[in-house]
């Protein structure tokens, strides 16, 4: 079974910048399409945006468009997130999530947070001064 471990969460002031990772103990090729989600406190589990292994087509929800930047290496089995100009509102639990069954994932969708299978544990950004 496919097991995600996500890294590169810290604490940063606003406006700065940090890259999440998300290593996947298996060939992402097996799978549809990798997001980002984040959680924060007191609030429910949101979208950020995904990438599709079929065609690495690409989609941002509008609070991090033009911000953030998703990307994957396939020989090392890692998803990127790429964050610039980070916010206060950023602050949240960064998950890693794949998706094997429904392809939701395209450039006008990131797919319903039920569509993915398997998640990670999570690594926390906080942006703060």
């Amino acid at each position: 079974q496919l097991q995600l471990a996500e890294s590169g969460g810290d604490l940063v002031q606003p406006g700065g910048s940090l890259r999440l990772s998300c290593a996947a103990s298996e060939s992402m090729s097996y799978y549809l399409s990798i997001a980002w989600w984040r959680q924060a406190p007191g609030k429910e589990r949101e979208g950020v945006a995904c990438i599709s292994i079929t065609d690495d087509s690409t989609f941002y929800m509008t609070p991090v468009k033009g911000r953030f930047t998703i990307s994957r290496d396939k020989d090392k089995n890692t998803v990127y997130l790429e964050m610039n100009s980070l916010k206060t509102e950023d602050t949240a639990a960064y998950f890693c999530a794949a998706d094997q069954s429904f392809g939701g994932c395209s450039r006008i969708s990131l797919g319903a947070l039920s569509e993915y299978e398997f998640w990670g544990q999570g690594t926390q950004v906080t942006v703060s001064s």
